[in-house]
């Protein structure tokens, strides 16, 4: 065979190969089976990631139907998957108690993030930009903030002089775990006729079961909370407050009377008169009693004698409609740490978790691990312990997503000083917080709280 026709018969077998990629190896598809839930941060993963959850996806949920979703698995019972793609498999069981997974169990394709380093010559602790703060821009804050304060006067702020100032930085770190409840309330109301939605019109749904994508909220939202009736769960129900008869006997005149048994016709004395009928006057002269006509007796207030009052329970009707409703609570668990030196280890910690800061990492998964810094350990250790913190969920939910994050909070202490006295203050954050203790300006000798008090 000539050298062309080899070539041209290579080329015809070349054209007849299928256009489909290489079937992946067992270890890509065991990749494929992490599910990214977004990490926004400055750090480099193992492995590649999914898709990340966004508001739009969140919202446009009830778009996408079962079988659109990937990666597919096992639904024992075959209900509907009704959460975006992203967080699929964090929902896909049915019940939260079926839904419990060890931490670290790969196999059942949990979202979990992988942790990777971060870059090369990254360090969190000196790589962090600061403002240099002046005398000028320093007595310019504190003078600013007492000027918001009732009573506090400003002459330490003109005229002290600043004998020190000193930098270092807080670390904050939260762990938000993002999680769902459902439970079941049995809601029941007179029933006055007509048509009901009962299990002839359906199975009944279980709590889990409910498509709930139209009302999901945002991630990490703080808290929201629905009452989403189940269908086919209506059924009539005979009230036990009257035994059916949408009367009971009336509690002033048959008091402890049982259902069915009571007496008619029962009268109280007239409590003007005492039961004469006649008012006495002072001259001797008697007149009838107004109240009761001459009688003596009074009627029941409650029943008018008649011995039965309408039952308040089912409004007469002797019949309940009774109705199952999901309660469906979405709430946010956060769990928070600070770590500070000791030039700030006076500040609330409440302070630096509302300062403005620099985010080392910002992770989201369905159960975050702890973060790792390739040139801090004290980081590395400071996340184990926030990540250790994970507040408990509770029997009757699950957790939906978990996103953890440190950041990186400036803080410049500053010690002002005259004659004897000296006091501290700080400078928290890039908004530049001012937080001071113990000003030695006060002059409202403890008022300023009762007029708060008095505001409020």
């Amino acid at each position: 065979m000539t050298m062309g026709a080899e070539r041209e018969a290579g080329e015809e077998e070349e054209s007849r190969r299928p256009l489909l990629p290489p079937s992946p190896s067992p270890a890509a598809e065991h990749q494929q089976q992490y599910q990214h839930l977004g990490r926004s941060s400055s750090s480099a993963l193992r492995g590649g990631g999914g898709a990340e959850v966004s508001a739009a996806e969140v919202r446009s949920a009830a778009s996408f139907s079962s079988s659109n979703y990937y990666p597919s698995a096992p639904n024992p019972h075959h209900d509907a998957v009704v959460y975006p793609p992203s967080i699929h498999n964090a929902v896909l069981s049915p019940s939260p108690s079926s839904a419990a997974t060890p931490p670290h169990t790969h196999a059942q394709g949990l979202a979990i993030v992988p942790q990777g380093p971060y870059g090369g010559d990254y360090q969190p602790s000196q790589g962090v930009p600061r403002d240099v703060l002046d005398e000028v821009e320093i007595r310019h804050l504190l003078i600013e903030h007492v000027g918001h304060r009732c009573c506090w006067g400003s002459r330490p702020g003109r005229t002290w002089k600043i004998t020190s100032i000193e930098d270092c930085n807080v670390y904050v770190g939260t762990l938000e775990t993002f999680i769902e409840e459902r439970d079941t309330i049995l809601k029941k109301e007179p029933y006055n006729g007509g048509k009901i939605d009962g299990r002839d019109k359906g199975a009944v749904l279980g709590v889990w079961e409910l498509d709930l994508r139209s009302e999901f909220p945002m991630l990490f939202v703080p808290e929201k909370e629905v009452m989403v009736k189940i269908p086919h769960s209506e059924v009539t129900e005979k009230c036990l407050d009257c035994e059916g008869r949408g009367e009971a006997p009336c509690p002033t005149c048959n008091a402890g009377q049982q259902h069915g048994f009571y007496k008619a016709n029962q009268m109280t004395r007239c409590s003007v008169c005492h039961g004469r009928g006649l008012l006495a006057h002072q001259d001797g002269s008697d007149s009838v009693c107004g109240m009761c006509n001459g009688q003596g007796m009074l009627p029941c207030i409650a029943c008018a004698s008649r011995g039965l009052v309408t039952c308040q329970t089912c409004n007469g009707c002797g019949s309940l409609l009774a109705q199952s409703t999901a309660h469906v609570r979405w709430k946010t668990l956060t769990a928070r740490k600070v770590s500070a030196t000791t030039g700030a280890a006076s500040v609330p910690d409440e302070v630096f978790h509302r300062a403005q800061g620099v985010q080392l990492c910002n992770i989201q998964a369905y159960q975050c691990t702890p973060a790792f810094f390739a040139d801090s350990y004290p980081l590395n250790q400071f996340s184990s312990e926030i990540v250790a913190s994970r507040l408990p969920v509770p029997p009757s939910a699950r957790v939906i997503s978990e996103r953890h994050i440190i950041s990186v909070v400036p803080v410049t202490r500053v010690t002002m000083s005259h004659r004897k006295r000296s006091f501290s203050f700080y400078v928290v954050g890039y908004g530049r917080d001012v937080f001071i203790r113990d000003y030695p300006s006060k002059f409202c000798w403890g008022l300023c709280r009762c007029f708060e008090w008095l505001g409020n």
